[in-house]
Order: C-alpha cells, then structure tokens, then sequence
C-alpha cells in the first residue's frame, strides 16, 4: 500500500523545521544542479543529502523503500541510455555486436542518473518527514498561499494511499472473474492498461465528489480563514535555507575546480 505518512524520529533536529522552510530547502539545493551536466557535481550532492539523513531521522532502508520506484526509474534511464545513445564518442569498453559501450556514453547516461537521484532525493526526504496537514497550514501561514489551493492539494494527497488499495480491488475483482493474463505478456499488458483506466476513472469521480462536498462546507469561500495550528517560521528554519544554498553554491564550486563542470546551455 501506497503510505505517506512521515517516518522520521520525533526527536531529529531537521524533521522539527518548519515545512515550507523544508520545501524551500530542497527546491534551492535540487533546481541549482540543474545548471551542469557532468556527473561531479550530483555525486557530491546526493553524497552530502545521504550525509544529512540522520539529522531528519530517516533510517537508510526506509529511504531506500520509499525511493525505490526512483532507484528503479534510474536504472531504466542508464539502460536505456547506454543501448541508444546516439553520442558514441569516447574509448570503446564493450564491443558485443548491436551493443557498443564507451566512455561518451557511460559518462553522458551517468551524469543523468546521478542528477536525476540528486534532484529528487531532497523531495522525497522533505515528505518522509512531514506530514501533510502541516504542510498544508504553513503554505497557508508562511508562504501566505491560498487556502483553497493549500487545502485541495492536502485533500488530494491524503487520497493517494487509497489509489494503492483500488488497484488491489480491481485486480481482485477481476480475478474473481475469471480475467486473468496468465503467462501473456500482451495480454498483460492489456490488463494492466484497462486497470489503470478503471482506476483514472474512479479517481476522478472521487475527486469530483470531494470538490463539491468541500464546496458545500464553505472551503471556497471568500471570507479570510484562520488557522487552529500556528507553524512559526523561525531562526532556525532561514539558517536551514541559508545552509542549503551554501552546499548547492560550494558543490558547483567544486565541480568548476576540478574542470568537471558542463554548463547545461552553454
């Protein structure tokens, strides 16, 4: 089942900062490795982010369990990479008919992977240990967003975890009914892909459902709301952000000093 409740330990200095202050953390550090295309500088960066996890109290398997769709996303990427890139330039390492492997190749496919892991790493730390209301109450508080926008979005994730138990109910359902792909890999695939539309069709008639009935109960009105949580936005959550631009500005620092550094438009 899909879970998105934080697992952080209550006591972990960084899981305590305020969730905008996280948000606005990860952003700064993520978007400024955007900027290069060697393989440098998201290695130090995803080394700095798995250096920093205690600090959020996220033990390393469950960050490995609620990153594993990206893990397995990243794979896909370097596979595919290596088999068709079409830059080829470089010394060849394998040489196995259709399949030609050299540095260019593994350099360029690696550098991606790493600042896919990079770039994504922070959100997914940012949202094991935060939970989802307050999130919502200090975008509404610290970064002054709208309600209604705050609030939908907090509606929407806290209905992700019933996607997971949907899916498992249609499956069932069909295999009670004798629908089943067996062993065919086509007929698989048109299974699964009747199943997620199933499951695009049930969410929106949820989702449709939700909207009218948080209409009904005044979440669109026009009136100023107030807040029953207060998420103080303090010194320590600005020397969070301050902190996170110092590591992003000294990693591309680094790559720059060690002749590594590939501007993304150059």
């Amino acid at each position: 089942m899909i879970s998105i409740e934080p697992v952080a330990a209550p006591g972990a200095p960084l899981a305590r900062r305020n969730p905008v202050a996280k948000v606005a953390a990860a952003l700064v550090f993520s978007f400024t490795l955007l900027a290069t295309l060697d393989p440098v500088a998201p290695a130090i960066a995803i080394a700095i982010e798995l250096a920093v996890l205690p600090l959020f109290g996220v033990r390393y398997r469950v960050l490995a369990r609620r990153a594993l769709p990206l893990l397995l996303s990243a794979a896909g990427i370097l596979v595919t990479l290596v088999l068709f890139a079409a830059d080829r330039s470089g010394r060849v390492l394998l040489d196995a008919g259709p399949v030609l492997v050299t540095t260019g190749v593994l350099r360029t496919a690696l550098g991606l992977v790493l600042r896919v892991l990079a770039v994504a790493l922070p959100g997914v730390i940012v949202f094991a240990t935060t939970d989802p209301t307050d999130l919502a109450d200090a975008l509404i508080q610290n970064a002054k967003a709208p309600a209604r926008f705050a609030i939908g979005a907090l509606a929407a994730f806290r209905l992700v975890p019933l996607l997971g138990q949907e899916w498992q109910m249609i499956s069932m359902a069909r295999r009670a009914r004798g629908v089943d792909a067996g062993r065919n890999p086509a007929a698989k695939l048109r299974l699964f892909v009747s199943t997620a539309f199933a499951l695009l069709v049930g969410a929106i008639r949820r989702g449709t459902r939700l909207a009218v009935a948080m209409d009904a109960r005044g979440f669109d009105a026009g009136t100023p709301r107030t807040t029953a949580r207060r998420q103080p936005f303090t010194r320590a959550d600005a020397l969070l952000i301050a902190t996170a631009t110092a590591l992003a500005a000294a990693t591309l620092t680094t790559s720059i000093l060690l002749g590594t550094f590939r501007p993304l438009i150059s």
